[in-house]
């Protein structure tokens, strides 16, 4: 039999019968747009990954005194710079201290993250200046009185933040100038809400606002991802040795490369997980066609004979009825990958992001052939395996 004719035998069969067609494509159709939300989900989920660590080198070492021992241990600049000069892993490190408070204002205030940092935070950090200067070498070692506001915090307290610069604000009773606005970051970095936060001097910070109560905390950077292991050895034995008249200081050091590579699997097996659950929908739908499909063929044994006796081969019949699957199957799937535009945007209102791709599509209307040609191929042996003479004689 010529294909044209198969094909005309294969969409007449599915026109007689639309609504049993329809019913079985429902599981094609759901199962390919889960696979396009599932693809589009785990795409957002590992791009707001991506965009939250970005400002983050994952070569980022946070070194600070163990919390719950009991130890009164506290980090120094002599210890940071420790790390600076004698460690063969590090490439640059900085101390930060924080506390929280009111940043106020003549025009304003705003209970925000106040920062002592030191000049090469912004560095470290990769912030931007909005206007203004950021903290400058030897205003830490002056004890300056000045301030970098994040933008949410200038906007909050000079509505604009060009203003900002030159103006004073008031710091638990201590008057400071402004001299910096920073660009907006929208993600915490380095643990800090940037947009919501002042930054000041270390020393100023440490001296006239924390005093006893300061828990510094030293931030390194390895020369290379590779050097972040061995950076954390080295560290711990060099606190070992320096501290050893107390026995050793108490320090607990996470790396940042570890928070990006758990939260990068967690996304990952989200995305599995779900992808496992559009595959089951498709097996249901795939299950679906082959039902319909032992159906049809009981239905049209007498065709099946009849066709056999004019002629027409085994693998004739075969190829008709596992066309017949691939078509519904592919018809089910275009029609999912349709569904999937009107389900996107019913998705994203409930506040969960959907990043469509390509991809997604091409992997739903795969999967949809696939679970077609799977599901088809038993019941057109069966059909072909029909003997024209029995088929013929069905009631």
């Amino acid at each position: 039999m010529k294909i044209e004719e198969l094909i005309r035998l294969i969409f007449a069969n599915i026109k007689a019968n639309k609504f049993r067609v329809f019913l079985t494509m429902l599981g094609i159709i759901v199962g390919a747009a889960t696979i396009i939300m599932v693809v589009g989900i785990g795409k957002a989920s590992q791009e707001a990954v991506e965009d939250q660590f970005a400002m983050l080198n994952v070569g980022t070492l946070y070194i600070q005194s163990a919390s719950g021992s009991g130890t009164t241990f506290k980090l120094s600049l002599d210890d940071m710079q420790m790390i600076v000069d004698d460690s063969e892993y590090i490439a640059a490190a900085t101390i930060t201290n924080a506390t929280r408070g009111t940043i106020a204002s003549s025009s304003g205030s705003f209970d925000g993250s106040i920062n002592g940092v030191q000049d090469n935070f912004d560095d470290l950090s990769n912030l931007n200046m909005y206007a203004g200067v950021f903290i400058e070498p030897g205003d830490s070692e002056d004890r300056r009185r000045i301030a970098v506001l994040g933008l949410d915090m200038a906007e909050a307290i000079f509505e604009d933040p060009f203003l900002a610069i030159g103006e004073q604000v008031t710091i638990s009773g201590r008057k400071y100038e402004v001299v910096g606005v920073l660009d907006r970051v929208g993600d915490a970095v380095q643990g800090i809400a940037v947009d919501e936060s002042v930054f000041m001097p270390y020393e100023t910070v440490e001296n006239y606002i924390l005093g006893s109560t300061s828990k510094p905390k030293i931030i390194a950077v390895a020369k290379d991802i590779d050097s972040v292991a061995p950076a954390i050895t080295e560290i711990e034995e060099m606190f070992l040795v320096e501290y050893r008249s107390i026995g050793g200081a108490d320090i607990m050091i996470k790396d940042a490369g570890s928070k990006l590579v758990a939260a990068q699997d967690s996304a990952r097996t989200m995305s599995v997980l779900l992808i496992s659950i559009a595959v089951i929908t498709l097996i249901v739908g795939g299950i679906g066609i082959m039902n319909v499909l032992f159906v049809s063929v009981k239905e049209r044994t007498k065709e099946i004979g009849i066709l056999k006796a004019l002629g027409a081969k085994k693998s004739d019949i075969l190829l008709e009825f596992l066309l017949e699957s691939v078509i519904i199957s592919g018809m089910g799937g275009i029609m999912g990958i349709a569904f999937s535009f009107i389900l996107t945007p019913g998705i994203e209102y409930l506040q969960v992001a959907v990043s469509p791709s390509v991809q997604g599509y091409v992997l739903a209307f795969v999967f949809s052939i696939v679970t077609g040609t799977f599901f088809g191929y038993y019941p057109a042996t069966r059909a072909a395996a029909l003997k024209p003479i029995d088929a013929l004689r069905y009631e």
